[in-house]
């Protein structure tokens, strides 16, 4: 019985994502004979385009780009037992952030304009994650409600900006000038979209493992997941640690957005993200905490977004069709979850 439990124990956080993407995969199928499509034709249209085609996979790799990155800041923050969903503001700020640079800050070669674009990135998103971290540490405010409220915040912010102190001369729709070159990524595949932003992003999801992992500060931080008070028993600063992971968190989100403007956009749009930062929660909560879970989860839901038009105009399946797989596969992850429970 006991080593009964254990195999459960070990194989359970394995085989429930891939049986809940396996699930909306399945409902998506039938989703997909009621809109009068073929399944078969329909997947492999979808899967073929974004990861065998050279311009498909670079389209993945750009959409993969910020829900990484965001979805790492999410992981980070539950790794601490901290609910970031301020991830799409983050991503806002950290667009913000790398336009001022690369337009304001003029004469620097790209080996420096680039880090510094993308540090000013960072510290405005590590800034929007900080608020509501401290506002949980020290003043007890509920970090779900206030990351949520500042993601409303953000969006509005850069809707203002971009209508008027930031617009372009005679845009037509609202949004600012290009930034500098020097401030933009290089493209990694020529003739695709894929910029140097991918490799940013894995670069993180390997720092964030050996943090976690294999550093004294990734215990400390899943120290004060598991257990508040037994954290302050073994001398830990809870407040501080909380501060930092929702710090950080908002820091790999608002990297997101730098990558978003400096790699693909070159000027910081009304709408800079699709719901990028809202997809990363479910990444984070899909991967069951494993930040190669989090890789592999922002490759299946990038494959799901950048083949997702191409399967309309291929098979006749409307693009809503692959947001409700994505949505389904949350709902069943989330049945998963349940069930594990009662079986513990």
């Amino acid at each position: 019985m006991i080593r009964t439990n254990r195999i459960q124990r070990l194989t359970l956080p394995i085989f429930s994502p891939l049986i809940a993407i396996a699930s909306a995969l399945f409902v998506g199928a039938i989703l997909i004979l009621l809109a009068g499509a073929n399944p078969v034709t329909a997947y492999t249209t979808l899967f073929q385009e974004s990861l065998s085609t050279y311009f498909g996979f670079g389209n993945t790799l750009t959409k993969m780009t910020p829900l990484l990155l965001t979805s790492l800041g999410v992981l980070v923050a539950l790794r601490a037992g901290q609910f970031n969903i301020g991830g799409e503001g983050q991503i806002y700020l950290g667009a913000l952030g790398s336009t001022l640079v690369g337009l304001y800050v003029q004469g620097l070669p790209g080996i420096l304009h680039i880090p510094l674009a993308l540090l000013t990135g960072f510290l405005f998103g590590a800034v929007w994650g900080w608020i509501p971290g401290y506002l949980k540490a020290i003043r007890g405010v509920n970090e779900v409600i206030t990351t949520l409220l500042l993601n409303y915040i953000a969006v509005n912010l850069i809707s203002y900006l971009v209508q008027n102190p930031l617009q372009a001369p005679d845009a037509p729709s609202p949004y600012s000038p290009l930034i500098a070159k020097s401030a933009q990524l290089p493209i990694i595949l020529p003739g695709s979209l894929a910029h140097a932003g991918i490799l940013l992003a894995l670069i993180a999801a390997g720092i964030l493992w050996v943090l976690l992992v294999r550093s004294p500060l990734g215990y400390q931080i899943t120290a004060v997941g598991f257990n508040l008070i037994a954290s302050r028993y073994a001398g830990i600063s809870v407040e501080q640690t909380i501060i930092l992971v929702m710090g950080v968190a908002g820091g790999l989100a608002g990297l997101a957005g730098a990558c978003e403007v400096m790699g693909l956009k070159y000027r910081l749009f009304e709408q800079v993200s699709p719901g990028y930062g809202f997809d990363a929660i479910a990444i984070a909560f899909l991967s069951r905490g494993s930040v190669l879970g989090v890789v592999l989860t922002s490759l299946f839901f990038a494959a799901l977004r950048s083949g997702a038009n191409v399967m309309q105009r291929s098979a006749g399946v409307p693009v809503t069709v692959v947001y409700a797989i994505q949505g389904l596969t949350v709902l069943f992850i989330a049945i998963s979850l349940a069930v594990e429970r009662r079986m513990k």
